[in-house]
């Protein structure tokens, strides 16, 4: 693990990194990205646009362009190229979804010291009760980040010769869609909660894939789950439970799955001391403040899991993900 080089300059760097982050958000909220990936806007141009005053919006402009997410030239604005790709919500790559996402857990990290000492969660799960803004911008951020690494995923997992695939709490189905699109000879149901069903199926509608990959509602925690499978795949849903929790869950999901069937987990995943990767440390960080006895887990303890669900020759792939990311397999005797 690299070690940091503190001093005092990078320690208040590190404090106030907020302010940057909070620009951002602001930008994505107030959406002005889109307008200006477009053609170059004065300030004033682009508050009669966004109905809003001049006087704010340039000082929020000038350092959204401090840092490089605009460009300014006199006194008018253009979304850089990098913006247009991923901030303005007409591009393919629109990433405003998972950014508005952390927007809405801002306030609970600023409660951190208080779930510390009480041990338990400041915020309402954002995947059981939010409001409609949060909830949309929680599926459809989860979206954004599987279509950055949902290809990479399908690519490495090898699924030749499976035909049913269970994605047990999969959200839009992103991840369904690029294993089916990967193994051609493979059919998937998306099983979450009803309220996911819109998201899950306007996706599949957009990927042309309807026909091969249908949704089941349901808790998948309560059951009961659809089964006949021949592998499952479990995308960053453990963390949100506990131990008990998560046998539970795996429990169920080993329960669809035919004999010889294949169980896949993908968890930001701490080394066995749990120190480290700086990624899923904080992660864990998250669900405290959001579940009433969620973490993240070291591969031991993944690996100790999937044991006592029954699985055998349980392993962690050899895949090249972000974030501290791995993915966990086993098989069901």
């Amino acid at each position: 693990m690299e070690t940091v080089n503190w001093n005092p300059g990078e320690l208040l760097k590190l404090s106030g990194s907020y302010w940057s982050t909070c620009a951002l958000h602001a930008g994505v909220k107030l959406d002005l990205f889109t307008p200006l990936a477009t053609g170059s806007l004065t300030a004033a141009e682009l508050a009669a646009k966004l109905a809003v005053p001049v006087r704010g919006l340039a000082m929020l402009l000038d350092a959204l362009a401090a840092l490089d997410l605009l460009s300014k030239k006199a006194d008018r604005y253009d979304a850089t190229p990098f913006a247009g790709q991923f901030l303005s919500r007409s591009a393919p790559g629109y990433l405003g979804h998972i950014i508005l996402h952390h927007h809405h857990l801002m306030e609970s990290w600023s409660r951190l010291d208080e779930a510390v000492r009480e041990d338990a969660p400041v915020r309402s799960r954002v995947s059981h009760e939010p409001s409609a803004e949060e909830r949309e911008s929680f599926l459809m951020g989860m979206f954004n980040l599987a279509m950055l690494n949902a290809p990479k995923v399908a690519a490495q997992v090898d699924l030749s010769g499976r035909r049913r695939l269970l994605d047990l709490g999969g959200g839009p189905g992103t991840y369904a869609i690029h294993f089916c699109q990967q193994n051609p000879q493979l059919q998937g149901v998306i099983f979450d909660l009803p309220t996911t069903r819109p998201f899950a199926e306007a996706t599949l509608q957009r990927f042309d894939m309807a026909g091969r990959i249908s949704f089941a509602a349901g808790d998948f925690l309560a059951g009961p789950i659809p089964g006949g499978f021949d592998v499952a795949w479990l995308s960053h849903v453990l963390h949100g439970e506990g131990p008990e929790g998560c046998a539970q869950l795996l429990a169920n999901a080993v329960s669809a799955l035919e004999p010889g069937g294949l169980l896949l987990v993908q968890e930001f995943i701490l080394d066995a001391d749990r120190a480290a990767p700086l990624f899923p440390a904080l992660f864990s960080l998250n669900m405290l403040l959001g579940t009433p006895k969620g973490k993240a887990y070291s591969e031991p303890e993944l690996k100790e899991l999937l044991q006592q669900a029954g699985l055998v020759e349980v392993q962690r792939l050899a895949a090249d993900l972000p974030n501290g990311a791995g993915i966990m397999t086993g098989r069901k005797i």
